[in-house]
This record gives C-alpha cells, structure tokens and sequence, in this order.
C-alpha cells in the first residue's frame, strides 16, 4: 500500500528474464524504483541510486521486493534455490565479457541462491564475475545439504538486512 501511496503506481511489475535453456519469462517483484525508473534503457543499480524510493530501500534491504516471485516457482519458471534470473538485454554484454556466462543456463534460476547469501547485489561487470563464481560452484556441487545451508542462510539475510548494497 505504501509503495502505491507514494506515487500512484504500480505496486507490482513483471520484468523479463533468462532462465533454465535460456528460456525466457517474467518474473514479478513489488517495486522498489520510481515511476519510469529504466525509461532511457537498463541500468544497473548504484550505490546511493536515486531511482530507489524510500519504501523500495526497506523491501530491498529485506528482500520483502522479491515475495512476488514466488508465482514464479509455482508456474515452474524458477526454483526456490538457484542462480538469480538476468534481463536479456544485459546478458547480451555479460555473454560477450565473461566466460562460460551461459552455464547458468544449465539449472533453474532461484528466488535464493548461493551467490545472493555469499555476495552483494552485482552493480558492475567484476561484481557479476563474482556471482558467477559463486552459481558455478553451486551448479556443480548441488546437493539437499546446500540448498538447506542456502535456506539458513536466506533467513539470515532476510533479518539482518546484510548484502544489500550493490558491488
């Protein structure tokens, strides 16, 4: 209610994202951003960006923001546990910059996931070479024992409000 009291729009958006094959979809988040916010095109999130409302700097500080994407997980677009779904238009660049990007490709994208309990929100192409370290090492030690550790640590993030800021 908040975040539509503030400028009387939307309190949820769709965005397109890349997920398991490569397969498109859209995932849902309440949104955190002003009105607008990408008009210009995608940009990645900065320390201090302007375009995060006030409401938007608490649901992204708890991750309260990304509760909508759990229709995602119901309509079997994305898992509870998995590497973070990218926009298409900023994988193109990704692919191009970073080896082995498309690996991710190879498991459903996660509403959590080791990169988002071990890294900060990935603002810059070595912050997203990072993260990627962090999926690989999940995808290829998958296991119940680190989901689980991934769900103990969500729960941590959640409360403690830690890896918030961009990297």
């Amino acid at each position: 209610i908040i975040i539509w009291i503030t400028d009387k729009g939307p309190i949820i958006y769709k965005q397109k994202r890349v997920g398991k094959n490569g397969k498109e979809f859209y995932i849902y988040k309440l949104r955190t951003m002003v009105l607008d916010a990408e008009k210009s095109g995608p940009k990645w999130v900065s320390i201090k960006d302007k375009r995060i409302t006030l409401i938007g700097k608490l649901l992204r500080k708890t991750r309260i923001d990304e509760i909508p994407q759990l229709i995602c997980v119901l309509k079997g677009d994305m898992s509870l546990i998995g590497p973070r779904p990218e926009r298409p238009e900023i994988e193109v660049d990704l692919k191009k910059s970073i080896d082995n990007y498309e690996l991710r490709y190879l498991v459903k994208p996660g509403l959590s996931g080791w990169a988002q309990v071990n890294a900060n929100y990935a603002a810059s192409l070595e912050g997203v070479k990072l993260k990627l370290s962090y999926d690989l090492y999940y995808i290829s030690n998958q296991s119940i024992l680190i989901d689980f550790l991934i769900l103990i640590k969500t729960i941590k993030v959640v409360f403690t409000a830690k890896g918030s800021e961009p990297v």
